[in-house]
């Protein structure tokens, strides 16, 4: 875990929370509310809809997804779209810093403490966070002290929900980053002798993980995108070139020029040789017509 989420993770755990209201909201068409600033901490959740809000006066586009954290003294402005009227769950919430740290317990009030999440998020696990949202909605509906324990769990169960969304993005994210990494480097070094280990090591993955993450996000495996990568980079030389099919063997990473004309036939169907002379005499024919084409014009 990078070092923002842990430290988002260590603050979130010192507080203790008290769940003041949640529902779910329908905005009216138009629905708009401008210059207001939070008196309390609070959450909402789009579930539908379309609209935006304006934070110390940055703008964001709010549709399904989007988690908003709302905190006092922010100066915010909210619209619904007409067409497309916002739908949301929204908790309102109060809390305190405690925490015991060597035998000692720690207190502070939230005027004291900032809380960890101001601003809009993207949420991936979408179904997760409304079931757990619908939950406190239902709460919401009851009284008594067993029910104000349960709000609580519910909510902290949220929180958690909410830090592994954010985990599980920036993974993905990382792991997008290294994929494109290592296809950089093939499209950079294909004529050299490039082994799944090394691009591995290139990546900061294991092996074996490395291979899934490439497979998931291209669709071939590291080694099949390298082959495919040199074949068409053959085919190129083939055609728009006059070189020999050796020359072309090791101008595209294959030393072994026998290795390199299955491989051409299993991709492409046909042998280099016959790839060759059926597409120098399409390019042949193109000319022919091209230059017949041009007889006869002033």
């Amino acid at each position: 875990m990078c070092h923002s989420m842990r430290n988002l993770s260590i603050s979130l755990h010192k507080l203790i929370f008290s769940i003041l209201l949640a529902g779910h909201k329908t905005c009216p068409p138009d629905w708009i509310r401008k210059g207001k600033k939070p008196r309390f901490y609070s959450m909402w959740y789009v579930t539908k809809g379309r609209g935006e809000v304006v934070i110390n006066g940055k703008k964001h586009k709010l549709h399904p997804g989007k988690l908003v954290v709302f905190t006092p003294h922010m100066i915010c402005d909210k619209k619904s779209y007409r067409t497309n009227p916002l739908e949301f769950y929204f908790v309102r919430f109060s809390y305190a810093m405690a925490f015991e740290d060597k035998d000692v317990w720690q207190f502070k009030r939230s005027k004291d403490v900032s809380f960890p999440l101001k601003g809009v998020y993207t949420i991936s696990n979408h179904s997760a966070v409304i079931v757990l949202l619908e939950q406190l909605s239902s709460l919401a509906k009851k009284q008594g002290s067993t029910i104000n324990m349960q709000q609580r769990i519910v909510f902290e169960e949220l929180l958690l929900t909410i830090v592994e969304d954010f985990h599980s993005q920036m993974l993905s994210g990382d792991s997008k980053k290294a994929i494109e990494g290592t296809i950089e480097y093939m499209i950079n070094h294909y004529k050299n002798s490039i082994t799944l280990t090394e691009l591995a090591q290139i990546a900061g993955l294991s092996t074996s993980h490395y291979s899934r993450l490439f497979k998931k996000y291209i669709g071939l495996s590291p080694i099949d995108y390298l082959t495919h990568l040199r074949i068409d980079r053959a085919k190129e030389l083939l055609v728009l070139s006059d070189v020999k099919i050796k020359e072309v063997s090791q101008n595209v990473g294959y030393g072994d020029e026998l290795y390199f004309s299955r491989t051409f036939k299993r991709i492409v169907g046909v042998s280099p040789s016959q790839f060759c002379e059926d597409h120098k005499q399409v390019v042949s024919e193109e000319i022919i017509v091209s230059k017949n084409s041009g007889k006869g014009r002033v």
